[in-house]
């Protein structure tokens, strides 16, 4: 029968994949690091158990994270991504010509070694000149930034282990101060099916900071459920009436112009958990 591979996403239900082999197993300071290749999604990144990316669905996740805060802002120069150390969100960051600097912050620097050796077409944009890459707490980061970024991503596993810190209000008050005054932040949060309470208190707690909040969706098979949600706090600029002149021509695989907005149509179960 081979070896399966099964994440367990409540007591009762978990989603199971066939894998060819093991390319690395590591218990770093941080986390357990997994590096194995599937039959099915090609080579994936596990962390404590819980898939990170694969190859085959990797690029929904990326680019929906990237693309909409992006194109909101106006003139996005000066980028900031916590976590990510696999490269997917910095790859569609680079994208944007005005963006003139891309910070990223991964407290484990055994992701970006490993991604970099295991999924180069993910991580391959980290050498770029206009990236700079620091092993660090982004948490501490965002403490010690003021007024600095135009968009910070919150590129995280769930809240459990390191990623703890990134799903507290006062984490969200630290990214309010290290935006400037027009910034956008877009943070991963989970799923409605099996984490609605986590929705609705990060929904609640950027609803108290930022001016202006949004939730949207995207389809991500290897995440719990399929369906993954993202929490957007804005100053000043909504995704919704953002105007067709200010999109331009890039390389996706799933995110589109039209899609931009359509993302934010939530079904009824997922909408009522902003409220």
């Amino acid at each position: 029968m081979g070896l399966w591979f099964t994440e367990k996403q409540t007591e009762n239900f978990g989603i199971t994949m066939k894998i060819k082999q093991t390319l690395h197993t590591e218990q770093t300071e941080f986390q357990k690091l997994d590096m194995v290749e599937t039959e099915e999604f090609g080579n994936m990144l596990l962390l404590d158990g819980m898939v990170m990316t694969t190859q085959k669905d990797e690029f929904v996740y990326h680019e929906m994270v990237a693309h909409i805060p992006l194109f909101t802002h106006p003139n996005p120069e000066n980028v900031l991504v916590v976590g990510g150390g696999d490269g997917g969100v910095i790859r569609e960051v680079l994208k944007h010509p005005s963006v003139k600097k891309a910070t990223l912050v991964d407290i484990d620097g055994k992701v970006i070694e490993y991604s970099k050796k295991f999924l180069p077409e993910i991580a391959g944009m980290l050498e770029d000149p206009r990236v700079d890459v620091q092993v660090g707490d982004g948490f501490m980061h965002i403490a010690e930034s003021e007024n600095e970024y135009d968009v910070i991503m919150v590129d995280s596993t769930e809240p459990v282990g390191p990623a703890v810190n990134l799903f507290t209000k006062g984490f969200y008050a630290g990214i309010s101060r290290a935006l400037k005054e027009d910034g956008i932040f877009v943070a991963q949060s989970d799923n409605p099916w099996f984490t609605p309470d986590l929705i609705r208190n990060v929904q609640r707690d950027v609803r108290e900071i930022f001016p202006l909040t949004r939730l949207y969706i995207a389809n991500i098979p290897t995440y719990p459920s399929g369906m993954w949600t993202f929490t957007m706090g804005s100053k000043k600029y909504d995704p919704l009436e953002v105007t067709e002149d200010r999109f331009h021509e890039i390389d996706t695989k799933y995110y589109t112009k039209e899609l931009h907005k359509a993302a934010f149509v939530l079904p009824k179960f997922v909408s009522d958990l902003t409220k």
